[in-house]
């Protein structure tokens, strides 16, 4: 069929699937997905898989709080207790009652998720009433309240000390089971594809929540919230569950985050540095792009790694230049200058200025002639 010959409807949807072909996520996500299923095997290295599960971990995390902050329009500093609880319960669960088993394990999941989804109910019944920065002082403020309870009961949480559970069966660190292309199968790289394959599984149930009608709504309280009011939405409503969900997958997170490091103390997991982290990746990414998680955990959690062993480099390069040693020592300086350079560049964050960008080279909709049998035609020729 022609595209003379094509109905408004037609066209509209031809248009549709135009968008979604330019758009970069589909094929960010595809290459993300292989890239991160090949590492085991193209990179043997602890370091390299390391990096890469906490990228995995924290890009699932920072979409989880972009579903609140980007597409519900909540400005929350109280996001990362939910990854806190996660993985307290997770390791409360492991290395409090005896041998550690699957069952242990599957319990500490799922008291780590009815905590937080019924502290999230009562936070958000209570405070989100209150608008703007006066709601994202309270979460804080419960957040640092977590923080000290953690610190202080230290006959369950550790205290600072923390806790250090040992995994079961074909995730604990001493399980051998043969090879796999050549690369030792090892407990580490079973829980490497565990939690690779949970972050996959979960950014699929956001970006299903996102694209329903309850995603949608959520989006137009986001835009104008007295409008959905007078249309008959309780946003009040929609906003704790907007929240709750996205505070019941950090708590997921946080226990895949357990599983990974084998350890939880109160400033790792709780600290308001995990949450300062999650306000840079948003940013850098792109608030309210879902994915944009991705280029913000890669980028920030690459640049934490690689930028404290500039010294070592600058050691050998200029072994006979003191001053450039010393620069290198000033690692957070550089990254700060990487991040506004980030920010100036891309004021949108990347995958929302890329998007811009490719909207704008995107040529406009040219209108159609009416239909043969349309009833303006059969107007036009009477």
């Amino acid at each position: 069929m022609s595209s003379d010959r094509l109905t408004p409807v037609q066209l509209a949807r031809q248009a549709e699937r135009g968008r979604r072909f330019r758009q970069p996520a589909p094929y960010l996500r595809l290459a993300c997905l292989v890239l991160a299923a090949l590492v085991p095997l193209v990179v043997p290295s602890f370091q390299v898989l390391d990096l890469a599960a906490k990228i995995a971990i924290f890009a699932a995390l920072v979409a989880s709080y972009d579903v609140v902050l980007g597409y519900t329009g909540i400005v929350s500093f109280g996001h990362a207790m939910f990854f806190g609880f996660g993985a307290y319960a997770v390791a409360l669960s492991l290395g409090k009652f005896g041998a550690p088993t699957y069952a242990h394990l599957a319990a500490g999941f799922l008291a780590g998720v009815a905590l937080s989804a019924t502290i999230a109910v009562l936070i958000g019944a209570f405070s989100l009433r209150v608008k703007a920065i006066f709601f994202a002082m309270i979460t804080l403020a419960f957040a640092e309240f977590a923080l000290i309870l953690a610190v202080q009961l230290t006959h369950i949480t550790g205290g600072e000390d923390g806790l250090s559970p040992k995994l079961p069966g074909i995730f604990a660190v001493s399980y051998e089971g043969g090879r796999l292309l050549g690369i030792p199968v090892t407990g580490r790289l079973v829980t490497y594809y565990f939690i690779l394959a949970i972050c996959l599984a979960l950014f699929l149930v956001m970006a299903r929540f996102i694209h329903s009608p309850l995603g949608r709504t959520l989006q137009a309280i986001r835009d104008n919230e007295l409008r959905a009011e007078a249309l008959g939405f309780r946003t009040f409503v929609f906003q704790i569950a907007s929240s709750s969900f996205g505070s019941v997958v950090a708590t997921v997170l946080g226990g895949c985050y357990v599983m990974w490091v084998r350890y939880a103390n109160p400033e790792s997991v709780l600290g308001i540095h995990v949450m300062l982290d999650l306000l840079l990746m948003v940013i850098i990414g792109g608030i309210g792009t879902l994915y944009g998680g991705i280029i913000g955990a890669t980028f920030l959690l690459t640049a934490q790694t690689l930028l404290p062993h500039l010294r070592t480099v600058a050691a050998s390069v200029f072994a006979g230049s003191m001053i450039m040693q010393r620069m290198t020592e000033r690692w957070l300086l550089y990254f700060g200058i990487l991040f506004i350079l980030m920010v100036f560049f891309f004021p949108k964050g990347v995958i929302g200025t890329v998007r811009d960008a490719l909207a704008r080279r995107a040529p406009s909709p040219v209108s159609s002639p009416p239909h043969p049998a349309s009833p303006l035609r059969g107007e036009e020729k009477r």
